[in-house]
This record gives C-alpha cells, sequence and structure tokens, in this order.
C-alpha cells in the first residue's frame, strides 16, 4: 500500500438528515494494521467576499445555533449535490444580500475541518454590486452590514471575526491587493 494512504474496508451510516450524514468506516493503514474513521459527509458550500464601490466587505449577521451566538460572516451557503459552485454563490448573494455582481471570480477553495468532515467550500469574489431586494430561505434571519475592509482585515486579526471562511476569504483578498499594488 501507498505511504500516507488508507484504504475503506466497509462502512456503515450511523445518521442520515437533511445536511449531513455521519459514516463509521474500518479502514486499512499502510501498516497493514486496522482502525476506525468517523466521517461527516456534506455537499459542500460556497462563500462570497463581495467588496462594494466604496471598498466595503458584505456581512451577514445571523444566530448560529451550535456555538449559541449571533456571527458576523461573509454571505455563504449549502452546495446542493451536483451544483455549479459559481452558480450557488450567485445564487446566494442574492438571497442573503439582495445583490448581484458583474464580476465574479473564483479564489479558491477550504477544507474547513479535514480529520473528521468532508466539506469544501468554495471562496468567490463579488465585484461591481448591484443592489435589490433580499430573498431569504423561509427558516434564514439575518441583517446585512458593510464594513470598510481595512476594518474588516483588522477583525479577522483581532478575534472579531471567528468564522474560518470569512478569516481565509479576507485575508486571501488582502494579499491579492497588497500583490496588485
Amino acid at each position: 500500500m501507498a505511504h500516507l494512504n488508507e484504504i475503506k474496508l466497509d462502512g456503515e451510516v450511523v445518521f442520515q438528515g437533511k445536511i449531513l450524514r455521519v459514516e463509521r468506516d474500518r479502514v486499512k493503514l499502510e501498516d497493514d494494521t486496522e482502525a476506525f474513521r468517523e466521517v461527516v459527509r456534506h455537499s459542500g458550500g460556497v462563500c462570497v467576499l463581495a467588496v462594494t464601490e466604496q471598498d466595503e466587505i458584505l456581512f451577514v449577521k445571523q444566530f448560529r445555533y451550535p456555538h449559541a451566538q449571533v456571527t458576523m460572516e461573509i454571505p455563504a451557503g449549502k452546495l446542493e449535490y451536483g451544483e455549479n459552485p459559481e452558480e450557488c454563490g450567485k445564487r446566494e448573494l442574492l438571497e442573503e444580500c439582495g445583490c448581484t455582481a458583474e464580476k465574479f471570480a473564483y479564489m479558491g477553495k477550504l477544507f474547513p475541518t479535514p480529520a473528521y468532515d468532508s466539506e469544501v467550500i468554495r471562496i468567490y469574489l463579488a465585484e461591481g454590486l448591484h443592489f435589490g431586494n433580499q430573498s431569504l430561505d423561509e427558516d434564514e434571519f439575518l441583517d446585512v452590514e458593510k464594513i470598510p475592509f481595512e476594518r474588516a482585515v483588522e477583525m479577522v486579526l483581532h478575534d472579531e471575526i471567528p468564522d474560518s471562511k470569512s478569516q481565509i476569504a479576507i485575508l486571501k483578498y488582502a494579499v491579492i491587493r497588497q500583490n496588485q499594488a
């Protein structure tokens, strides 16, 4: 067997929900021993760093049940199985912030918790924004805020934005801007 590889021998679905599935797999390790892996299977997601003409970042404030607090995050949403990530990002930006973008560019992907979760989040940059009306999901409640880009970077560095996808998108964008200067 190849170095740094594991082979699934068998497994079972422990839980099947609306947005995730939990599996418990038996795997063969590179030294021919066996181990168990618990994996959360998720269809993935998309986040959008939307930048206004005034150099502000659009954020959504919403209550996040697992952490029992309101968080500040860039617009994002769950990718449906088989859905085009860019189209998902455009849909989420329109639903959550009520806007469309003239420019929509892929900035990369991230694995939020690679040790036990299959989720992949794709990051997009949206510029040339045109504002209209939100169309939130039935069970979605959030407020949109515009924060100056430099202030958003400070907020990441001072632990005021704990959301990983927002941190990564903001800091990636900061490096991109710095390299273009």
